[in-house]
């Protein structure tokens, strides 16, 4: 979010952008993370205050994919005053957006508001020519019509959401939610992100990315059923050593077997499922009251040293444990 809107008093101000044959849900997630107060537990005044505004890309009733209309307050004059528009989807991959509406959204860029395209609302972003030269993401169902669409654009269809600073795509659906808290937690900390994320029932912050929902079909097996119970353990003991074999091996399969029906159950690798729980509760121990030196949270969170953690954590993040700890400690 931009610089401007970092202050105690002013309000932040969001356009979400609505048009004719809109999703309800694509529409309700900016509005759920950013249109209601922030949640249970105590709060501060130099806590977010939004101003949250739904604008019609076009005049009318605009119906909904659920068989009900709305019919917005605001119009595309919104977009000139907000601090961040939100484009929650859109309605057809192949349909050019009126002109209208691009002239809008490239005048909301170029004055310094910030540009959020949730699932296949990077579609108009990249209409709009927002996002060439840059890493975009979008529902993996359309990330390779998306990248054949835009060659310009670095597409990387395994992630959740991805923040170039003044323009940020999401993958599809509720990583909308996703990418919304990251807005807030990036501008105003982790404990306000932590607050909604309570309020709305959702992880804080969710680890991984598409891969594991790409048709995976839904573990109904027995064996599948007894790996959940190794992946439990294994979450419970990242600080110590966990090998291919010595994994197969609890789980009573071969290095083959093992591999296959892991991947079917998470979308990747063992390795990399470690890693990103190791991070994951790097990310935690980092964030807690109670700070802990860089190497204490290196071993309980299995990366052996803390050079390991600062590689790991800084490639996944770009930014060095400690410097996570000043950002999103909730202390």
């Amino acid at each position: 979010m931009p610089a401007a809107a970092n202050t105690a008093i002013a309000r932040h101000r969001i356009a979400v952008l609505a048009f004719d044959r809109i999703s309800p849900f694509h529409l309700a997630v900016p509005c759920a993370v950013f249109g209601h107060e922030l949640g249970p537990g105590p709060h501060t005044a130099a806590e977010p205050q939004f101003d949250l505004r739904v604008c019609a890309a076009e005049p009318g009733l605009l119906r909904t994919t659920a068989g009900f209309a709305v019919q917005p307050a605001y119009g595309l004059e919104a977009l000139k005053t907000a601090h961040t528009v939100i484009v929650p989807s859109w309605r057809d991959p192949a349909e050019a957006a009126p002109p209208a509406l691009l002239k809008a959204l490239r005048a909301a860029h170029q004055r310094g508001a910030q540009l959020v395209g949730l699932c296949l609302g990077a579609y108009l972003l990249a209409q709009a020519g927002l996002l060439d030269g840059r890493r975009a993401t979008t529902h993996w169902a359309y990330a390779q019509d998306f990248a054949e669409r835009f060659p310009a654009i670095r597409v990387e269809p395994d992630v959740l959401y991805i923040d170039e600073g003044d323009v940020l795509s999401s993958a599809g659906t509720a990583a909308g939610i996703d990418a919304c808290l990251h807005l807030l937690r990036s501008q105003y900390g982790v404990a306000a992100a932590n607050r909604v994320a309570r309020r709305l029932v959702v992880p804080p912050q969710r680890q991984g990315g598409q891969a594991q929902y790409i048709e995976q079909a839904v573990p109904v097996t027995a064996r599948d059923s007894a790996l959940a119970f190794v992946l439990d353990d294994l979450r419970a003991t990242l600080n110590q050593p966990h090998s291919l074999d010595s994994v197969a091996a609890r789980a009573l399969m071969s290095r083959r077997s093992f591999s296959r029906h892991f991947r079917q159950l998470t979308g990747g690798t063992l390795g990399d499922w470690l890693l990103r729980e190791r991070l994951a509760l790097a990310q935690r121990l980092l964030e807690q009251e109670e700070p802990r030196s860089i190497d204490d949270v290196a071993a309980l969170a299995g990366f052996g040293s803390a050079v390991s953690l600062r590689h790991h954590f800084g490639r996944a993040f770009g930014l060095a444990p400690t410097a996570w700890r000043r950002s999103f400690s909730a202390g």
